[in-house]
C-alpha cells in the first residue's frame, strides 16, 4: 500500500521543479521586456526633452571656450635719459596711479634748473635796462631839438649879417673880405643846423629801436624774459622727470630695471597691467558670428574662480580681421594644396568693472563666453 502510494506521488513531484523553472524563465522575460520598454520610454522622453530644448534654447547663445584676458597695459618709459638711482618698487606689486616707480640721478638737471634761472634773472635785468634806455634817449632827443633851435638862430643871425654886408658892399662900405667872411658863417650856420637835424634824426631813430623792446607789454610779457622762463619751466619739467611716476592703477609686470643702469629716453623700464579694467577677446568660429552684434550681453567663467563665479559683460564689437590674417605669415590660401580651415574671429568684450574689483583677473587667463543672441532674428 505504501509502495503503491510512493509512486502514484512520483509523476506529481517530477512535474513540480519543471514547473518552477518555467515560471522563472517567464518571469525573466517579463522584466526584460519591462525593462525594455523602460528603456525605450526614457531614450524617447530624452528626446522629447532635447526636442524641447532646442525648440527653447537652442540658438539663443553662441559659445566658446577659446576665449582669454586682455587689458590694455601701460609700458613705463623714461622721459629723459640718466643713470638709475632708486628702484621704488617690486614685480607683482599693486601700485596707485602717481606712485613713484623709479628715480634717475638728478644732479644735471638741477644744474641746468640752476642755470636756466640765471638767464631768467639776466633777462629781466636787461629789459630793465631798456627802459631805463629809453629815459636817457629821450634826455638825448630833447638835446638834439635844442640843439637845432640853436642851430637855427646861429642860421638866422648869419643870413641877416651875409645880408646887410651884401646891400653895403654895393656902396663900397664893407670889404671884400668881410663879406666873404659872412658867407663862410652863413654855409657854416646851415652845415650846422643840418649836422643838428641828422643828429635828432639818429636820436630818435635810437629812441624807437628801444622803445620797440618794451613798449605794450609789460616786464613779465617781454619776449626775452618769456623765453628764458620758457627755458626755466623746461629745466624744471626735466627735473620733474626724473621721478618716474605709474601713469595708471595697476600690477607692477615684466620689470626689466635696475640701479645704476643707463636708463634711455624710451626705453621700457616695466609694464602695469590693470588690474579692474580687463576685458576678454573670444574667438567664436565664423559660423557663429551671423546674430553677434555690439552690445548683446555676455556671460562668462573663468578656470580661475570657476563656475561658481561668474562674470557679465557686453560685446564692444568684433575685429577687423581674423588671426590668421593678422598673423606675421599670413596664410597663403592660393596654393594648389590647399585646404579649408574653419577661421575665427576676435569679439572683444568688455566686463563689468565691479565684478573684476571682487574678482580680479589677470591678462591671459583662459575664458569660456556665451553671448545672447536671442535679440537678433
Amino acid at each position: 500500500m505504501s509502495d503503491t502510494a510512493t509512486l502514484a506521488k512520483s509523476p506529481a513531484g517530477a512535474a513540480g521543479p519543471g514547473a518552477s523553472a518555467a515560471a522563472t524563465r517567464t518571469a525573466a522575460r517579463t522584466r526584460r521586456r519591462n525593462l525594455l520598454v523602460w528603456l525605450a520610454l526614457a531614450v524617447v522622453a530624452g528626446l522629447v526633452l532635447y526636442g524641447l530644448y532646442a525648440l527653447v534654447f537652442a540658438g539663443k547663445t553662441v559659445k566658446t571656450d577659446n576665449a582669454y584676458v586682455g587689458a590694455d597695459m601701460a609700458q613705463v618709459t623714461p622721459l629723459v635719459a640718466g643713470p638709475v638711482a632708486k628702484v621704488l618698487v617690486r614685480e607683482t606689486e599693486t601700485v596707485k596711479a602717481g606712485t613713484p616707480l623709479v628715480t634717475l640721478d638728478d644732479a644735471d638737471a638741477r644744474i641746468m634748473v640752476a642755470q636756466a634761472q640765471a638767464a631768467l634773472g639776466q633777462a629781466e635785468r636787461k629789459v630793465r635796462g631798456y627802459a631805463a634806455s629809453d629815459t636817457s634817449l629821450a634826455g638825448q632827443l630833447a638835446a638834439r631839438d635844442a640843439d637845432i633851435a640853436r642851430a637855427r638862430s646861429d642860421l638866422e643871425r648869419a643870413r641877416t649879417d651875409l645880408d646887410r654886408r651884401q646891400t653895403l658892399s654895393a656902396s663900397g662900405a664893407v670889404s671884400g673880405d668881410e663879406l666873404t667872411n659872412a658867407k663862410n658863417k652863413f654855409t657854416e650856420a646851415q652845415a650846422a643846423l643840418a649836422q643838428a637835424q641828422a643828429s635828432r634824426v639818429a636820436a630818435a631813430g635810437a629812441r624807437e629801436a628801444n622803445r620797440v623792446l618794451i613798449s605794450g607789454v609789460s616786464l613779465d610779457q617781454n619776449p626775452e624774459v618769456a623765453a628764458a622762463r620758457a627755458r626755466l619751466d623746461a629745466a624744471q619739467l626735466a627735473l620733474s622727470r626724473t621721478v618716474i611716476k605709474a601713469p595708471i592703477d595697476g600690477v607692477i609686470s615684466k620689470k626689466q630695471v635696475q640701479v645704476g643702469q643707463q636708463a634711455s629716453v624710451g626705453a621700457p623700464l616695466m609694464s602695469i597691467v590693470p588690474s579692474t579694467e580687463a576685458y576678454v577677446d573670444a574667438n567664436f568660429k565664423e559660423g557663429q558670428l551671423a546674430k553677434v552684434r555690439a552690445g548683446q550681453p555676455v556671460t562668462l567663467t573663468s578656470d580661475l574662480y570657476g563656475k561658481q563665479v561668474v562674470f557679465h559683460g557686453k560685446v564692444r564689437g568684433l575685429s577687423g580681421g581674423t588671426g590668421s590674417a593678422f598673423s606675421l605669415i599670413p596664410a597663403q590660401n592660393a596654393s594648389g594644396n590647399w585646404i579649408k580651415v574653419v577661421q575665427r574671429l576676435p569679439v572683444r568684450i568688455d566686463l563689468d568693472p565691479k565684478e573684476l574689483a571682487d574678482h580680479p583677473l589677470r591678462v591671459g587667463l583662459s575664458m569660456k563666453a556665451a553671448v545672447d543672441v536671442s535679440g537678433v532674428k
